[in-house]
């Protein structure tokens, strides 16, 4: 099936695992959403998380996708299950995956999950771990200070070091072998968190799961793209597009990346 697939979030965050997508996927055309104008979502209530995020599917079905990735830990904690039941296309969310990935990881059945305030509050992560297994001790810590970083391009230098040693501060008198970064942000904060909980504990993203979902769902569906030619992808933004354009370009290694601007009224 020659369709795109859609892929949103609250900023440039979901470009993660649009980039996971693209890797595995590389016939499929990818649509992206990034709602930078009214990033973070975390702190937000769950009325408004839900309402960006159909707004973000309606346009999206518009342009007549075949599935629907929430790129977004947030949105995916508030909005996945409204979503899944009416649209007229698959939707997948982030959070399981996630889950799934840190069960495969740990050793020890310990495992930190850092997020934005909503997906923490929302307790989503203990429920999906807690679904594949039940003796896992989990550990949750919001991480506020990390979206606006990476939202800014910031997300390289001293300064988002230091950020990121002082929010996971807390974790120093806690013990675990696995860290799930619950905002998909937070892979290009990895490093640095790395650098934070040494080298003995694994650090791992959704990304890659979510795009072997993906993957195996296409493939179950009989809708993967059967052409060779590959497209672009396409990039929307609520917001600046000149940051919008460097962290695209940077990140997913694309030279002149074809960014548009969309509105939600």
């Amino acid at each position: 099936m020659k369709a795109p697939i859609g892929v949103i979030d609250s900023g440039v965050g979901g470009l993660t695992v649009a980039k996971e997508i693209m890797h595995l996927l590389p016939n499929e055309e990818i649509i992206y959403i990034g709602d930078t104008a009214r990033c973070p979502y975390g702190p937000r209530t769950s009325e408004e998380v839900r309402k960006f995020t159909w707004q973000m599917a309606i346009a999206l079905s518009k342009m007549k996708i075949k599935m629907l990735v929430i790129a977004c830990n947030t949105a995916t904690a508030v909005a996945l299950n409204s979503l899944s039941k009416k649209m007229p296309f698959p939707v997948i969310g982030v959070i399981f995956p996630g889950a799934r990935a840190a069960i495969k990881a740990t050793k020890k059945n310990e495992i930190v999950v850092l997020g934005t305030s909503g997906t923490i509050k929302s307790g989503a992560y203990e429920k999906a771990i807690a679904a594949l297994n039940t003796s896992s001790k989990i550990i949750p810590l919001a991480c506020p200070t990390f979206v606006p970083i990476v939202e800014s391009n910031e997300y390289e230098g001293d300064f988002a070091r230091k950020m990121v040693f002082e929010a996971l501060q807390p974790l120093k008198s806690e013990h675990f072998d696995t860290v799930i970064l619950g905002c998909t942000h937070y892979p290009l904060l990895q490093k640095h968190i790395e650098d934070a909980v040494g080298e003995h504990v694994n650090v791992l993203s959704s990304a890659e799961e979510t795009a072997q979902d993906v993957l195996e769902y296409l493939d179950y569906h009989h809708l993967r793209n059967p052409t060779e030619i590959q497209k672009e992808p396409i990039f929307y933004t609520t917001g600046s597009v000149p940051i919008f354009k460097t962290i695209v370009e940077k990140w997913l290694n694309l030279s002149n990346a074809d960014i548009r601007t969309i509105s939600f009224h």
